[in-house]
């Protein structure tokens, strides 16, 4: 049952977007007088589709989702008819070519703009940037950061959420040089603010990889003061198993002490598939355990620990300091939505390279079953994160088919100006070299990628 709704999550996420990005090629092809003779969702086989009485085009659903085409008259595919050579691909201007190629990625970019517009301008209350807590032997910490400060900027980009500083220092993935914290006080004058510089040695690799990146830094938003008493226990749960009860009181684990609840969760999580020395208060006495958290692997396939307690329930207030209504206009909405666009396709790319470079490790690459699943957990969240979740592919799909691989769309624009500028197309040979030199590379990117996906699931 989770197998077949992550299916259709996957399916209801990334449809659209593949069928948008095929209609880009395909509603230009058609205004630029090119004879199109199949849009197809997806590849191989067809399942199901229509043929128009009216143009001939074949519209079709295919057996593998995993992309998409527009099938267009051209010489190199097959024999065109000498009336209708004037609406073959091969015969038109390089600028008629490269808008045909280029209108499926921009379509993709016009999606993610579209959706980040829709969120920006739905009035949300979160959390201020105020920060709530600075975790020790972190960046945050060597940069003595002030607890009860607010963010204003990142590297001198300005922040308004918790959500846009997680994005800036996720950027900075793993480089090693100083991180630029623009804090302004309360005590302060409302204009005046203070930078902080705030050390950082392969940022969020090593045995920060798998952590988000606010955790990583080491400074956190307002978390509520949970008093630390287990109020359930999962039966096959590793606390049930090894001597916690319900109404234990977590008063240390390793010898730190705890006094909330969600510092004794940060240490079970951090530390999958070893042992921790518990201390809890029982009936007034304090009892030793010793429990080993079950190791857990979340959608990104990194390590988490698990031991199956839970708090007791109790109500959350938020303190009026701490909290923000975030409410944006059409206009700025709009102006925001293009400028996290292109923010975070500066980011794709600037890790990409990092990937490249061995900055990062290849391990961060994610395929169609990563995919799959953010898509299902996004459908368990909100309409917002489902939104949020298919801006970013987009935005994905638009920046991967612009590299210039001869295969995608970016490599074949890479041909087009070379013909702009030569006055004539490369030779098919080279063209056909520099396609199978692209294949080789898609195909070895994508054996990686779901290398990566399977080995998250074990």
């Amino acid at each position: 049952m989770t197998f077949l709704l992550t299916l259709l999550a996957a399916i209801f996420v990334l449809g659209p977007l593949i069928a948008l990005h095929e209609w880009g090629h395909y509603i230009v092809a058609r205004l630029c007088g090119v004879k199109v003779l199949t849009y197809s969702i997806g590849f191989g086989p067809k399942l199901f589709g229509w043929t128009s009485k009216k143009s001939g085009i074949d519209y079709r659903i295919s057996a593998l989702p995993l992309g998409g085409y527009v099938k267009m008259l051209d010489e190199r595919e097959g024999e065109v008819a000498k009336d209708e050579l004037h609406l073959a691909f091969n015969r038109q201007h390089p600028l008629k070519k490269i808008a045909i190629v280029a209108a499926g990625p921009i379509m993709n970019f016009v999606i993610a703009i579209a959706l980040f517009w829709v969120l920006f301008m739905t009035p949300s209350e979160q959390l201020a940037t105020k920060i709530g807590q600075v975790l020790p032997d972190t960046p945050a910490a060597i940069a003595q950061l002030p607890v009860g400060d607010k963010i204003v900027a990142i590297d001198g980009h300005e922040v308004q959420t918790w959500e846009g500083i997680n994005y800036r220092l996720a950027g900075r993935m793993g480089e090693t040089d100083n991180v630029s914290i623009t804090l302004q006080s309360e005590s302060q004058a409302s204009n005046a603010t203070k930078t902080y510089q705030a050390p950082v040695k392969t940022f969020m690799q090593g045995t920060s990889q798998g952590k988000d990146a606010l955790t990583s830094f080491g400074m956190l938003p307002w978390q509520p003061d949970i008093e630390p008493i287990v109020g359930d226990l999962s039966a096959d749960g590793a606390a049930s198993r090894q001597g916690l009860k319900v109404g234990d009181r977590i008063t240390a684990i390793n010898d730190t002490e705890i006094k909330d609840w969600i510092s004794a969760t940060r240490i079970i999580r951090d530390n999958p598939e070893t042992l921790l020395n518990f201390m809890v208060m029982r009936d007034g006495k304090s009892v030793q355990l010793q429990i080993m958290p079950q190791g857990k692997k979340d959608n990104l396939g990194n390590d988490f620990g698990q031991i199956g307690a839970m708090v007791a329930q109790s109500e959350i207030v938020i303190p009026d300091a701490y909290k923000a209504t975030v409410v944006y206009g059409p206009g700025e909405s709009l102006v925001k939505s293009f400028e996290k666009t292109e923010q975070l396709a500066v980011m794709t790319v600037s890790s990409m390279g990092k990937m490249l470079s061995g900055m990062i490790g290849l391990d961060n690459l994610s395929g169609p079953i990563t995919i799959a699943k953010v898509a299902k957990q996004s459908f368990d969240i909100s309409w917002q994160m489902v939104l949020s979740t298919a801006a970013l592919i987009s935005l994905s799909l638009a920046v991967l088919n612009l590299l210039p691989i001869p295969v995608l769309d970016g490599g074949h624009i890479v041909y087009y100006l070379i013909e702009l500028i030569r006055g004539k197309p490369l030779s098919e040979g080279i063209q056909m070299a520099g396609l199978n030199i692209g294949l080789l590379l898609l195909a070895g990117f994508m054996v990686l990628a779901i290398g990566n996906d399977i080995s998250r699931l074990f």
